[in-house]
Formats: C-alpha cells, sequence, structure tokens
C-alpha cells in the first residue's frame, strides 16, 4: 500500500461528518464476535492496537477513527497481519458511536481508551474535543459493568477537562482519584506516549471504572 498523506486535523462538527457510518455485521468481522470488546476511539494509524491485539488474542479490538484514509492504512496493516481479532471502522463518534455500541452484544464492551486527542486549543473550538458529556452518558450505557475507562494526554489542561467529564457522572470512579497515573496500565504505548517520553515530558493518565449504584428500596 502506498505512503499515505492526511491533515492532522479535522473538523468533527462539519457537515461532512455528520452522516452517521453504518455498523459493521460484527460476526463477519471477527470470527469470535463474542470475545470482550476493546475500543480505542481517535485510534490516528491504529500503532497501538495493531501491537496489542497480536499479543492478546483472546479480545477483539476496534479502532474508531475520523480520518477515513487513515482507517483504510490500519486495516491494510491488519490484514497484513492476518490479524482475525482487529478491526478499524471509519466514523465521527459525534454521529455514528451511538449506533456502533447499539449494534454489539449486550455488556461485551469491556475496554476503552482515548489517548492523546487533538487538543483543539482555542477556547471557541473546545466543543469539538472528543470527550464531552454526551460521550461519557453513552459510555455509561453501554460499557459492561465491570468496564474500564483509560484516559491520557500530553496536554495538562485537555486531561482535567477529560478527567471532569467522567467525574462529573455519577456511574464512573476514578482509580487513585488524587493523582495521574504514573505507568500506562496497558502492555503497549502509542506513538505518541514513546515520543512524549523519549523527551523527558509528562503523561497526565487517568483510569475510570464504571460502577453502578445500587437500587433504592
Amino acid at each position: 500500500m502506498p505512503k499515505i498523506r492526511v491533515r492532522n486535523h479535522v473538523n468533527p462538527l462539519s457537515q461532512k461528518y455528520q452522516t452517521p457510518t453504518p455498523p459493521p455485521n460484527w460476526s463477519q468481522i471477527y470470527p469470535l464476535p463474542n470475545q470482550p470488546f476493546h475500543l480505542d476511539i481517535g485510534c490516528g494509524k491504529g500503532q497501538f492496537l495493531l501491537q496489542i491485539a497480536q499479543i492478546q488474542p483472546e479480545r477483539n479490538f476496534l479502532g474508531l477513527e475520523i480520518r477515513e484514509p487513515l482507517v483504510r492504512y490500519a486495516n491494510f496493516k491488519a490484514k497484513e497481519l492476518e490479524l482475525t481479532n482487529l478491526h478499524y471502522l471509519y466514523g465521527n463518534i459525534n454521529s455514528s458511536l451511538e449506533i456502533m455500541l447499539q449494534s454489539l452484544p449486550l455488556s461485551i464492551l469491556q475496554w476503552v481508551t482515548i489517548q492523546f486527542p487533538d487538543p483543539w486549543f482555542k477556547r471557541k473550538h473546545r466543543k469539538r474535543r472528543i470527550v464531552q458529556p454526551q460521550l461519557v452518558n453513552l459510555l455509561a450505557h453501554y460499557l459492561n459493568p465491570m468496564g474500564t475507562v483509560f484516559l491520557q494526554s500530553d496536554i495538562k489542561t485537555v486531561a482535567v477537562e477529560m478527567v471532569h467529564c467522567f467525574q462529573q457522572h455519577p456511574n464512573f470512579q476514578r482509580k487513585h482519584p488524587e493523582t495521574w497515573l504514573p505507568t500506562n496500565p496497558f502492555p503497549i504505548p502509542t506513538e505518541r506516549e514513546k515520543f512524549t517520553l523519549s523527551r523527558s515530558q509528562p503523561v497526565y493518565r487517568a483510569l475510570f471504572n464504571l460502577i453502578i449504584p445500587p437500587k433504592s428500596s
């Protein structure tokens, strides 16, 4: 496959990205469609999933990315390695995430990672950021009761905002609430993570568990 050229950033609120991406037939994507499911939102070129899928064949992995050329490239690489537990899907989470989650078997989604999302520094652009209350509500509804969400960024203000969104939801509980996680709980770092650490710069990480409040009597 030839080398791809793609824009670093796209506006997820533009009209071009408002048409929902229909979910695939999962049984045609994964030979074992009922395996525990890991969703990586904003996966970029998909290198994190490409590596972790090889060492954790007991899980199914899906990368969701808004830049379609990156999705084509990532699926090409996964097919090249004959990884049957990995797939990448083009879509905008604002318009596509809910119908995708609805199509999954109940409670199969156990891990969600959002790693180094576009920071959108300008105040007027913050509504373009991935983590918004609507996203948190969807994950609270569809995540397995023992599910986990992992967040990380090299931009502290972005990390703080993501953490705040999840802390505002009553069904998410932050692990180590008083401090940032010192290490990545997953065995594979992202490309951005390796680059940041190579420059001795901090990475801000947080882990959230889904909790189900007891029913009132």
